[in-house]
């Protein structure tokens, strides 16, 4: 009786070790900057600081979120951000902007820039959906507040934009060129306020 209690315990563990060595491996993404440089000459440089960014709720965790269908969307367990979007997206639309205003004075952090001297963009996600294999769709609320007293500028940037690729890859690239558009846009209103 012991010997038999003794080989299904051996048993039970091995089925649990070859259990645990066979789950799926986690995939980890990140967003890219997707601008390119405008080859504009370096003037004096414009100083950006880009702020805090909400995020819907549905898309704030680790898990990559699609949509598989008007209501419904898809968590999947392994195909998992690197980093949390409220820090991926500041830093993929500095470096967008970095490279369109040809500045290296773009940042998430105030360090070293004069706030006061500074260009301050607010982003608002109000959508961050995807469909596999299909499209990203981004909507961003805007705004730019530039250094000095002279109104703030705001728009909305809505961008639907093809996914290349079937799996994650191509809607995290579908991503980075979403919010390189959105880039450009804000891009376009600091240009004309600059001096």
């Amino acid at each position: 009786m012991m010997r038999s209690s003794l080989t299904i315990a051996v048993a039970l563990a091995l089925a649990a070790l070859c259990g645990c060595a066979s789950s799926p491996k986690s995939d980890f993404y990140t967003l890219s900057a997707a601008a390119p440089q405008t080859g504009n000459p370096p003037g004096a440089p414009i100083a950006v600081v880009i702020g805090a960014v909400t995020v819907p709720e549905l898309v704030d965790r680790p898990q990559i979120v699609v949509r598989s269908g008007d209501n419904t969307v898809d968590i999947d367990e392994f195909a998992r951000w690197a980093d949390p979007l409220k820090s991926q997206i500041p830093r993929v639309i500095g470096a967008d902007l970095g490279q369109l205003l040809n500045s290296v004075m773009v940042s998430t952090y105030p360090m070293g820039v004069d706030t006061a001297s500074a260009y301050r963009v607010q982003l608002d996600i109000q959508r961050f959906d995807a469909a596999l294999g299909d499209a990203v769709t981004v909507d961003v609320l805007w705004s730019v507040t530039p250094p000095g007293k002279k109104p703030s500028l705001s728009g909305r940037s809505t961008v639907h934009e093809p996914c290349t690729g079937a799996g994650f890859d191509g809607v995290v690239a579908a991503y980075s060129r979403a919010l390189g558009t959105v880039s450009r846009d804000i891009a376009t209103a600091i240009r004309p306020a600059s001096p």
